[in-house]
């Protein structure tokens, strides 16, 4: 057995029976196969960012190590290729410096660029959806590559095709971004609205994202975490309106579909939960909405803290909060709202 500690952000110690770093695609499907036929349980693992372990898992992780970036442009735009283990912060911070704008309302999110397509990862305003060209896939059973445009991906929000019909069995191995040149400042959150957007310049967005983020989300190195650990919730208008005779002041942002997304941190901080800890796992003191290892936490703490937060937000608002964060079990991966909904304090 091996421990997989440091290879996810929420540092619990939990033991894998193998771990294999994986640096090409051949090597990937060697690996898959033998792996698969002694019937051991397989998972793919970029930075671990957004795991959670609850135990110990049986079979083999594999450790995304595929590394490249290329660029093309045309008139009008940038094309990158970038393989699925490179950084993603990094990324942002590489186009930047290449003089490529766009990416930097997402700079600080942790994790591989592989893993950015699974949960449409977004920030201040910008997901990644909005500058996806294409993402290709491996299909393990067959061993052959193909390639998903952006509607083929049927991103959602925190959602895509990938953690549904092609969450088994396939793997991400690059993808691609689009990026205009005639670049157009997204300003619509947090303190970016005082940004002036014709004078604004890419960097300086950046530079505030990181530092807004930075303000808010506690380094893994000090109290392990997997950053936000619930969705916004999404609510009908009628909703909306029985929920604010409870929070007149309660922050909304009304979307194109007619729903309202509320903060799921601020829901969780009016419940008074912010320091709240179950064995080793707690509610982190400056942002509800992460959930922390503050003393040696085990998965089955942050899942009951996690219940216990979720039953909380549900008796005060009536909002059923879901998890961004993937749980996985020692056979896989399984439904992690589910779990937390069902979960006995």
């Amino acid at each position: 057995m091996q421990n997989l500690q440091p290879f996810h952000t929420f540092h619990i110690s939990v033991n894998a029976r193998q771990i294999i770093n994986i640096y090409n695609i051949e090597q990937l499907k060697t690996v898959w196969q033998e792996a698969s036929q002694q019937g051991l349980p397989i998972l793919f693992l970029g930075q671990g960012s957004n795991i959670l372990f609850l135990e110990d898992f049986k079979g083999t992780v594999l450790i995304n190590c595929l590394k490249g970036i290329s660029h093309k442009q045309d008139n009008s735009f940038h094309y990158l290729h970038i393989q699925a283990g490179e950084n993603w912060h990094n990324l942002v911070e590489w186009s930047l410096s290449q003089g490529i704008n766009g990416l930097e309302n997402l700079a600080l999110i942790p994790g591989c660029a592989g893993s950015a397509p699974i949960q449409n990862i977004g920030a201040y305003g910008v997901e990644f959806k909005d500058v996806c060209d294409y993402v290709d896939v491996l299909n393990l059973h067959n061993g052959r590559t193909f390639r998903l445009s952006t509607e083929q991906c049927k991103f959602g929000y925190r959602d895509s095709i990938f953690k549904h019909q092609y969450a088994k069995g396939y793997i991400i191995t690059a993808v691609g971004l689009k990026l205009a040149k005639k670049w157009i400042p997204i300003l619509k959150y947090g303190s970016l609205v005082n940004f002036d957007q014709r004078t604004v310049k890419a960097q300086q967005i950046f530079e505030e994202v990181c530092k807004i983020r930075q303000s808010k989300l506690p380094n893994p190195d000090q109290f392990g975490n997997a950053g936000s650990f619930f969705k916004n919730p999404l609510v009908s208008a009628a909703q909306f309106i029985e929920i604010k005779k409870l929070a007149e002041n309660i922050p909304h942002f009304p979307q194109s579909d007619g729903s309202i997304k509320l903060a799921a941190g601020w829901l969780i901080d009016q419940c008074g939960l912010k320091g709240m800890q179950i064995g080793g796992a707690a509610v982190h003191q400056l942002q509800a909405l992460v959930l922390i290892n503050k003393a040696q936490a085990s998965g089955q703490d942050v899942l009951h803290l996690a219940s216990f937060v979720y039953k909380q937000v549900l008796q005060k608002f009536g909002v059923a909060l879901e998890s961004e964060v993937r749980f996985i079990a020692a056979e896989g991966e399984v439904n992690s709202t589910t779990l937390i909904a069902q979960t006995q304090e």
